[in-house]
């Protein structure tokens, strides 16, 4: 399981610069082992271009190092404390990709005013707390902000988005959707004032999306 799940995460890092979320060494993905207290991330400061599964280090759900040649990444602390508060959450990604930093340097929520906002995070994405790198606070921020919200995405105060999912990959699906509407809203607003869509529309939204739209068993 947790060689696969290198492998995945491994992976998954290549698609943050597929769609243009990360530069240089920033931003990561993890994932939970399912059934042990210990997740998978990417090592601090490696480059995206050289990493590899064997590459991916293990670490407990207190953020503590448990395997791998390379000090995890500086996120790590808050990646354990979303696992360890929020057991439905199987992943969770970081970028600054620059739309949706944008938006958290305003620290200011991304109204939802068009149809995909409402598909995908059913309701406007909101702002956690400022918070620094390097312990769990940012993870508390995150926990405290998304705990009960429909959104997987938090812009945190000055700093960039998080994302969580029921897998990594849907954490990263969901750090792809937020940058997408971030750069739509920004453009949007260049144009005049954007309203919010009618919130029994967005529950009409969010209920297809996230219960009819696509095949079954593909959700």
């Amino acid at each position: 399981m947790i060689d696969r799940l290198r492998e995945e995460v491994c992976a998954l890092h290549a698609e943050l610069i597929r769609w243009g979320l990360v530069t240089w060494t920033s931003g990561n993905v993890s994932a939970r082992v399912p059934g042990e207290d210990l997740l998978v991330i990417k090592p601090s400061g490696v480059s995206y271009d050289d990493l590899t599964p064997a590459d991916m280090v293990i670490c407990d759900l207190e953020g503590k190092l448990v395997e791998g040649e390379h000090a995890p990444s500086s996120d790590t602390e808050a990646h354990a404390y979303v696992y360890r508060h929020m057991p439905e959450v199987g992943g969770v990604v970081h970028t600054h990709s620059p739309y949706a930093t944008a938006w958290a340097a305003r620290g200011e929520p991304i109204p939802c005013s068009i149809t995909a906002m409402g598909d995908e995070f059913g309701g406007d994405i909101p702002v956690g707390p400022f918070a620094l790198i390097g312990s769990d606070a940012i993870g508390r921020g995150i926990v405290e902000t998304l705990r009960g919200h429909r959104s997987p995405a938090v812009l945190m105060d000055r700093h960039g988005p998080f994302t969580i999912g029921k897998n990594a990959k849907a954490a990263v699906k969901a750090a792809v959707m937020c940058e997408d509407v971030a750069r739509t809203m920004h453009l949007a607003r260049q144009l005049g004032p954007v309203e919010r869509l009618p919130a029994e529309a967005v529950d009409s939204l969010y209920d297809r999306y996230q219960n009819v739209y696509g095949q079954k068993g593909a959700r």
